[in-house]
Parts: C-alpha cells; sequence; structure tokens
C-alpha cells in the first residue's frame, strides 16, 4: 500500500461535462505522511532510475501530459454503429439505478454529517402509480425486490417521474448490494406485514 492522499488534499485538474480542463486547488494538506500520488510516483521512479520522473509541481505533470494539446479536441461522442431495428422490449420490469451523491466514493460514505442529510436516505423501490396498482403495493408498502439470485428489502414509493415498466432503485448501498448490476429485469413483490416482522 502506498501512502497516497485522497483527491481532496491534492492540486488537480478534470475534464469537465463541457469537455474543458478545469483545474482545482488541494482544500487541506495532506494527512500524516500521505503525499499526492504523483509526488509518490515521482519518488518511485527515481528509486529505480527511470527518466520522466523529475517533476516539481502538479502544473509540471499536468503539461507533460496534454503536451499543448487542445482537450476538447480529443473529445467525440460520435459513433460509428448503425442500428437497423430496434431490440425487442424485455419481459418483466426493468431496474433504473444511479448512485446517490453521498453513496458515490469512500470519502461522502464514512462522512457522518453527510450521512445525516436528506441525500443519504436508505435506497427505496420508486415506480408509478400504474406499476403500483398491477402490483397491488401502496405508497409505504415494504416489497421484495428479485435480480438474478441477490434481494432487497425496501420501501416502495410512488414516483410519476419513473417510467412504465421500470422501477428505480439507487445503487452502492448495502441495502441494494446484493442485486448487483445496476440494470436489467427484476421482480417486485409485496412483503405481508407477517413476513415484515
Amino acid at each position: 500500500m502506498l501512502p497516497i492522499s485522497p483527491f481532496t488534499e491534492t492540486p488537480g485538474a478534470f475534464i469537465n461535462t463541457e469537455g474543458r480542463l478545469q483545474g482545482f486547488h488541494a482544500t487541506v494538506k495532506p494527512l500524516g505522511e500521505s503525499r499526492p500520488a504523483w509526488k509518490v510516483l515521482r519518488v518511485l521512479g527515481g528509486l529505480l532510475g527511470l527518466d520522466g520522473f523529475g517533476f516539481e509541481t502538479a502544473d509540471e505533470v499536468r503539461a507533460e501530459c496534454l503536451q499543448g494539446r487542445d482537450v476538447a479536441a480529443l473529445l467525440s461522442n460520435k459513433t460509428s454503429v448503425t442500428v437497423s431495428a430496434a431490440a425487442p422490449a424485455g419481459k418483466g420490469i426493468e431496474r433504473i439505478a444511479d448512485v446517490p451523491a453521498y453513496f458515490a466514493d469512500a470519502l461522502v460514505r464514512r462522512a457522518e454529517s453527510l450521512q445525516k442529510t436528506a441525500d443519504a436516505k436508505p435506497p427505496r423501490a420508486r415506480m408509478n402509480a400504474n406499476l403500483m396498482a398491477e402490483l397491488g403495493v401502496a405508497d409505504g408498502d415494504r416489497v421484495l425486490v428479485r435480480m438474478g439470485t441477490g434481494e432487497a428489502r425496501l420501501e416502495a414509493v410512488a414516483d410519476e417521474r419513473v417510467a412504465k415498466g421500470c422501477v428505480r432503485i439507487a445503487a452502492a448501498h448495502p441495502s441494494t448490494a446484493a442485486l448487483g448490476a445496476m440494470s436489467g429485469v427484476v421482480s417486485v413483490e409485496k412483503i405481508s406485514v407477517r413476513e415484515a416482522a
């Protein structure tokens, strides 16, 4: 294990959704003897006698990586795939998953203050009123969701933003981890009061 500090403790850059290179500064100093990854790699490169590891700043590393190229010009959303026919509709209920902001990485998952917010509430099975009626489920009922060999017991919530035939269940949470993939066919059934107890 290398003593690499998290991204909050190092300057760096990322490509934003507009395709622009955006830099950032460290918000705090690295804890203890940890160091930004580029510094750890610089030391390893030096110890191994490799060329190209003599950088003094993160800006020098970035300049070397880009070599004067325009990042936006390197990006493209073009595709050469041609779709000739729509795929047949699958049978069953399709899981739609998101990763809520405060489940996204180890830093936010371990931040007690963030885990006490409304955005960190445990996942629920969100579906529109039509699907709930088909399943005989009411808002607030407990449901058993199965996907492959995994299952999750969740609260059902009416949400008209969810497409017909779909259930929205957040990923990256212990209560839904057993479901596996973030998309695919699931089964949803109401849990009786006796089973829930």
